[in-house]
C-alpha cells in the first residue's frame, strides 16, 4: 500500500513562510517525479511545483514561480515545498503525487499516487 503523508501546514499570516513534506512510502523513491497539487474551496485541483528524479528538473505554476522551492531528499524518501511572501489567495489544501514516470509533469492525470492533502490557510 502506497502512501504518501504530507504535514506542515497551517494558519498563518500573509507574509509568512511554510514549508510543506510529503513523505512517501515508495520502495523506489528515487525513480518517480514528484509534484504538489492545491485546491481551494470551490476550485479545480491545480498544478504548483513538479520535481524529476534529477533534483535540478524542476518545473513550477507561473503564477507561483519565484515564491516557491520544490526539493527532496530521496534517503528520506520525501519531497518538500518551500512557501514564502504568502498570500490570502494561497489558501487551500496543499497535495503531494507521485508519478511514475519518472519524467515531471504538470498534469494531474499523469500522477499515479496522492496524499489526503495539508491544510494552508493564509490570514490578511
Amino acid at each position: 500500500q502506497v502512501q504518501l503523508v504530507e504535514s506542515g501546514g497551517g494558519l498563518v499570516q500573509a507574509g509568512d513562510s511554510l514549508r510543506l513534506s510529503c513523505a512517501a512510502s515508495l520502495r523506489t523513491f528515487s525513480n518517480y517525479a514528484m509534484g504538489w497539487f492545491r485546491q481551494a474551496p470551490g476550485k479545480d485541483r491545480e498544478f504548483v511545483a513538479t520535481i524529476g528524479r534529477r533534483v535540478d528538473h524542476t518545473h513550477y505554476a507561473a503564477s507561483l514561480k519565484g515564491r516557491i522551492t520544490i526539493s527532496r531528499e530521496n534517503d528520506k524518501k520525501t519531497v518538500y515545498l518551500e512557501m514564502n511572501s504568502l498570500r490570502p489567495e494561497d489558501t487551500a489544501i496543499y497535495y503531494c503525487a507521485a508519478d511514475s514516470a519518472s519524467l515531471p509533469t504538470t498534469r494531474v492525470y499523469d500522477y499515479d499516487h496522492w496524499g489526503q492533502g495539508t491544510q494552508v490557510t493564509v490570514s490578511s
